[in-house]
């Protein structure tokens, strides 16, 4: 995968990011990341659920990656950064699995 397939989420309105991830997906491309850090993380889920569950129904989530990032600020001071990497990819019609969660039996005494 180039860095043509990532998607960085910064400070733009979600749907920005949802369009792009979208159209990158729908390209015929091997799959898309979707990279965030610190505040915009929760943003990231966000674009990530509202692709495969509004736009692309066929994407699925193929990995998560989540990290600490030690950035430099200003004066010299480390900071850690919480980043994440979510890994989508579009899978065949054939190959899709169904996600329903199983119910537990009840134990008989």
């Amino acid at each position: 995968m180039g860095n043509d397939n990532i998607v960085y989420i910064g400070k733009k309105p979600t749907m920005n990011y949802v369009l792009a991830v979208a159209t990158q997906i729908n390209a015929g491309t091997d799959g898309v990341v979707i990279k965030a850090r610190g505040k915009s993380i929760s943003q990231a889920v966000d674009v990530c659920e509202i692709v495969r569950n509004r736009f692309v129904t066929d994407a699925t989530v193929k990995e998560v990656k989540i990290s600490t990032e030690k950035l430099e600020g200003e004066g010299g001071r480390i900071s850690n950064v919480s980043s994440i990497e979510i890994f989508m990819e579009k899978v065949p019609a054939g190959e899709r699995k169904t996600e329903k969660a199983e119910k537990p039996e009840k134990k008989s005494k």
